[in-house]
């Protein structure tokens, strides 16, 4: 218009009215607004536009009305104006220019659901199909069906509405899984199709059938989202429970049943051994077959942990979105450039003692070579009996998070958030301290501010948890979160069948193999960059240091402050105990080692290097086909179902209920003494 009229489009502004409501003008602004107007003007020949000037005040503004439809839009107005092409021209010009009209989410949709039928002899695959074609051409037409024959060789259904002869009958075409319209009459005199769409009612399977299209693009709506879409969309009103079931429908059909995913993991798991040899995957069912257990390691993790990592393992647990409230126990490693590595993880209907010793008796077997591993887990997971007895001579390293969790919830007396905040912040100082002294006088400050938290401390076995004290070899890592950054995305997954979890956590560590493997590739240090940044700072701070000489490999390390460590260069330790906590040469080390011209590379652990970095990630994990996935319980030879569901935790709600034999109190008058009524209703002295 602006360009037909030589005015600057953001000087002018498009206004009309809704049908029946001549007060208030609504503000056309974009293609959407064009769509919705066309939309709301279906049944008129014409409509009323105003085209305002904004260069002038509201009261003296140009306004041209005009007719739209079929005709030509004929604006009147002093300014000598050509006419307005017709909103049909200007539709037709916007596609030949491959523009659509009303870009609107909702009107592209019913425009597609509207073409679900195109005539006589149209072919579908299989009856479901037919039944999801109907049901959505009756919506973007706006009529109800009835059914008068519907199962698995044909369907006949007609409108609703009482005398309209619309009909459609399918039948499935013989020796073949196709079904073909044999009969169709489109005539409707119920007047769908011409205006605007009827309400329908909210059943299941129409808001199913709405919510299925938004959640292949937002699968996070959430049930209040979505409510209030189809009713600005669609004008029905939907209840929260309603939204929610509807949901819950759309999710099994676009994902397959949660109930039915169980009874495919025998599937699974033997085509990722297929794709995967050398994997191990252990499913195991209770005796009414409903799902215990899964473990999964692939062989990819397997091989990268036992050729590249360093022989330490967190465990930790993250709760899975699910139906059926399962469990995820997971196995992580750390590679050479300390990041996270999954060796393996278990899906369980609990967490408890008995599932996470299965879960290390497996990890266990798993292992080809032995060698002395710790673990790093929380105290309270019952993990203690369970490493001892899957894992001798290994370590059990206490999670420093999970235990100042505990210590927050037994510290008792008035102490404040602040007050706690500092207690924890010492305790996490005494557990990072790498000698005795340094552990005595984080504990001596936590003392001095609660006996009760020293008291605690000390009852807590810190020689689990503490590095001055541990004998096991964890690498200066004191919580067991590690494993948390990579798994934390499930949480962010909607809910998904078991198959699907198992399928993406596998496809996230291919992934995560693959990009890692590549970037390792173009690496030209020795160590990896991590390892090299830190040593490389290490270096930076034994410049002020002096060494004394001695003829052993034992050597004295002044620094600036009078202080002196002691450094064994055979031994790769120094009295500071860096160098044997974090396994690279500390700063005194390194100004040793500088001193008589040695490699700094040669005394840092051979976790730390490109080449034992490359080897972890050496294997890859295969994607795995799931052209052949069983559909039907029927097709797997071995049958598993979902775990029952379970009750929510903590009592359930009562109501006081009275005892029928429980007389309730007479009532005295204070007035004249006597029973059955009380002084505002004594008539004695009244």
């Amino acid at each position: 218009m602006a360009d037909m009229w030589n005015y600057d489009p953001d000087s002018l502004t498009i206004k009309y009215f809704l049908p029946n409501n001549k007060q208030t003008l609504i503000t056309v602004s974009s293609d959407k607004d064009i769509q919705r107007m066309i939309d709301f003007h279906e049944d008129s020949k014409t409509v009323d536009l105003f085209v305002m000037t904004n260069e002038i005040s509201a009261s003296e503004a140009s306004v041209m009305p005009c007719s739209s439809g079929n005709a030509m839009v004929e604006p009147v107005t002093p300014l000598n104006i050509a006419p307005v092409a017709s909103f049909a021209e200007y539709t037709e010009h916007c596609n030949s220019l491959n523009v659509e009209v009303g870009d609107a989410g909702h009107h592209s949709l019913l425009k597609s659901w509207a073409n679900c039928i195109t005539g006589l002899h149209q072919q579908f695959n299989n009856v479901q199909e037919v039944r999801e074609a109907l049901r959505r051409f009756s919506i973007a037409h706006g009529f109800k069906c009835k059914f008068k024959h519907n199962d698995a060789t044909r369907v006949s259904a007609k409108c609703k509405a009482e005398g309209c002869p619309w009909r459609i009958h399918v039948s499935k075409l013989s020796t073949t899984p196709f079904f073909r319209i044999k009969t169709l009459n489109e005539t409707h005199t119920c007047g769908a199709g011409t205006g605007r769409i009827n309400r329908p009612q909210a059943s299941r399977k129409l808001v199913a059938t709405i919510v299925k299209e938004k959640l292949r693009d937002t699968p996070n709506s959430k049930p209040k989202e979505i409510a209030n879409q189809i009713r600005q969309e669609f004008g029905i009103e939907l209840r929260y429970s309603q939204a929610w079931r509807g949901m819950e429908v759309a999710k099994e059909e676009l994902q397959g049943s949660y109930k039915e995913a169980y009874n495919q993991l025998p599937w699974l798991c033997e085509k990722m051994v297929e794709t995967n040899p050398g994997s191990v995957l252990t499913l195991i069912t209770r005796e009414d077959k409903s799902f215990h257990r899964l473990f999964v390691a692939l062989h990819a993790s397997i091989c990268g942990f036992q050729n590249g990592c360093r022989p330490l393992l967190f465990l930790d647990t993250v709760s899975l979105k699910s139906k059926y409230q399962s469990e995820l126990l997971t196995a992580t490693a750390l590679d050479g450039n300390d990041g996270i590595f999954p060796v393996a993880f278990a899906i369980v209907d609990f967490v408890n003692d008995d599932n996470w010793h299965w879960f290390l008796v497996q990890l266990k077997s798993m292992l080809s070579t032995y060698q002395p591993i710790t673990f790093v887990g929380d105290r309270q997971m019952g993990l203690r009996q369970s490493i001892l007895m899957a894992f001798e001579d290994s370590h059990h390293s206490f999670c420093v998070h999970h235990l100042s969790e505990e210590l927050k919830q037994d510290l008792k007396g008035p102490y404040t958030e602040e007050v706690v905040s500092v207690i924890v912040s010492h305790l996490y100082d005494a557990a990072h301290a790498a000698t005795p002294d340094g552990f005595r006088k984080c504990i001596e400050s936590i003392k001095s501010i609660s006996p009760e938290a020293f008291q605690w401390i000390l009852q807590s076995e810190p020689e689990h948890w503490a590095n001055s004290l541990f004998e096991g070899s964890r690498y200066n890592h004191v919580t067991s979160s590690i494993g948390q950054s990579f798994y934390s995305w499930v949480n962010d997954l909607p809910v998904l069948p078991i198959v699907q979890v198992v399928d993406t956590i596998r496809q996230k560590m291919m992934e995560l193999i693959y990009t890692r493997k590549v970037d390792s590739d173009r690496w030209l240090t020795r160590l990896t960059p991590s390892l090299e940044e830190k040593l490389q700072k290490e270096i930076l701070k034994a410049q002020s240091l002096q060494v004394s000489l001695s003829p052993r490999n034992t050597f004295e390390v002044h620094d600036c402050l009078g202080e002196t460590n002691i450094v064994n260069v055979d031994a790769w330790t120094c009295s500071c105990r860096a160098w044997e906590l974090n396994g690279f040469p500390c700063f005194h080390a390194v100004a040793v080692l500088q001193h008589f011209n040695r490699n700094l590379y040669d005394y840092c652990s051979r976790y730390y290097t490109t080449e034992f970095f490359q080897l972890t990630y050496a294997e890859p994990i295969n994607p795995v086909p799931t052209t052949d996935k069983p559909m039907h319980k029927e097709s797997s030879p071995t049958q598993v179902l979902p775990p029952p569901l379970r009750r929510l935790t903590g009592p359930p709600k009562q109501r006081r209920i009275r005892s029928k034999g429980v007389i309730k109190r007479p009532l005295h008058c204070s007035k004249c003494k006597g029973a059955g009524h009380n002084r505002a209703t004594c008539h004695v002295y009244s």
